[in-house]
């Protein structure tokens, strides 16, 4: 007899009994183990003093685990984000004036949380003990760069880890597949059930999250003390005013200066997508929420609705565009880093990209992190290190980023109807029924 079936003799009423572990381990969301982690860590930390630096294998096998699945995530999710296009055919005119705005939404997320980055500082004088900072050395010219993308072998830039490679073949993959159409469904359908899989594999490393958390939080607690928490307090700093600079005055100005709309009737209607985005802090979460909202409140067309909300779950991610941005420059100032003219280039470039190939789903953007640190010269090992720093308050960042994701969706959606003829503007401008 297992431990879930009822003993004999027992009424049928019985409760189920479940293991210890299950109790107060797996019934526990993940988000409240990571934050009990974090304050064991820190009293653990602060405890032991230099001793703490004892645990940081357990805070190492964590950064590990991380490392493992960059490459895979970023490569299936970039190409099946692309084959989830749908027919070619049918995006036309919407499609294009869709992928454009959200393009251009994320590019300037991208300016803005470097610049931001740049005016806040979070990073200068966070000091990473035990960690040296790899000279990034002299930038190869542009067009070393430029070819550096391409890959030779689309294999060996996977096995290396040629992020800019993968994230190139990945596009045209996803593209072929998209253009084939019919009968490239069977590659697609594999490429869809390899990003279901790498998505599991990406949460069953997230529940070894709370060991490495409190590892890493002990040893950097234990080494350097409460200073470190004034960084991440700048950082979110820096991502809240982002975020309501991106949604105010990026896509209101959308609203405004594009569509010719009011912009007071969107942010009025708009909050059932947004509390579930800021709740879930997951826009695919968000999505149902979102196509109610944009054709019951808000006037947009079905037609254009399930063709530019679909797409912007995937592909527009403002929101996490400019977080990770932000986390640029926070790692290049903790390490000393001076970044030239081209890397700036190269990595906005590739943070636009990965935002765009970016899971729907909390706390993806720290594991894309990765393809943007390599390609400014910054070793994983640096990389990882941030990543383990922020993770433990990542969900509070998470939840604030989800809510730019969503309102770029909904405000591309709302321009595009509008060009397109295919905005009830009555409906927009009405408050909706309760």
């Amino acid at each position: 007899m297992t431990l879930n079936e009822t003993p004999p003799g027992a009424p049928d009423h019985a409760p189920v009994r479940r293991s210890f572990l299950q109790r107060w381990w797996f019934d526990v969301v993940l988000w409240k183990r990571i934050l009990l982690a974090l304050v064991l860590g820190a009293v653990v930390g602060l405890a032991l003093g230099e001793a703490a630096a004892s645990l940081k294998w357990l805070g190492d096998l964590f950064i590990r685990l991380i490392r493992m699945v960059v490459v895979p995530l970023v490569f299936l999710s970039i190409t099946s984000g692309m084959a989830a296009m749908g027919d070619p055919r049918r995006l036309g005119s919407i499609g294009g004036k869709v992928l454009g705005f959200y393009f251009a939404t994320t590019l300037i997320a991208v300016i803005l949380g470097l610049v931001l980055g740049h005016l806040f500082q979070p990073g200068v004088g966070v000091d990473f003990t035990g960690v040296e900072a790899r000279p990034v050395g002299e930038a190869p010219s542009v067009s070393e760069q430029l070819l550096g993308i391409v890959p030779l072998n689309p294999v060996e830039a996977l096995a290396n880890g040629d992020i800019l490679a993968v994230i190139f073949f990945a596009i045209l993959l996803g593209a072929a597949i998209l253009a084939v159409g019919e009968k490239a469904e069977p590659v697609k359908k594999v490429f869809d059930g390899g990003v279901e899989m790498i998505l599991f594999i990406t949460r069953v490393v997230m529940e070894v999250a709370p060991f490495g958390v409190f590892a890493l939080v002990a040893w950097v607690m234990g080494t350097q003390g409460f200073a470190v928490f004034t960084h991440v307090f700048l950082l979110a700093l820096a991502l809240v005013v982002g975020c309501v600079l991106q949604v105010l005055l990026v896509h209101g100005g959308l609203l405004r200066l594009v569509a010719r709309l009011p912009v007071l009737p969107f942010f009025r209607d708009i909050s059932d997508a947004i509390l579930v985005a800021f709740s879930t802090s997951s826009s695919a979460a968000t999505l149902p929420v979102a196509m109610r909202v944009a054709e019951k409140n808000l006037g947009v067309s079905h037609t254009v609705a399930s063709t530019a909300l679909p797409i912007g779950t995937t592909i527009s991610m403002d929101g996490t565009a400019l977080y990770i941005g932000l986390l640029t420059m926070f790692t290049v100032q903790a390490f000393g880093v001076e970044l030239t003219p081209v890397q700036f280039l190269i990595a906005g470039l590739t943070i636009t990209l990965v935002a765009i190939g970016t899971a729907p789903v909390p706390s993806a953007s720290l594991f894309m992190l990765s393809a943007v640190l390599g390609s400014v010269g910054l070793s994983a090992e640096q990389t990882a290190l941030v990543v383990g720093f922020v993770l433990p308050f990542d969900r509070l960042l998470d939840m604030t980023r989800t809510v730019a994701n969503s309102t770029s969706d909904l405000a591309v959606a709302v321009t595009v109807a509008k060009m397109e003829n295919e905005l009830d503007e009555e409906a927009y401008r009405a408050k909706p029924v309760e």
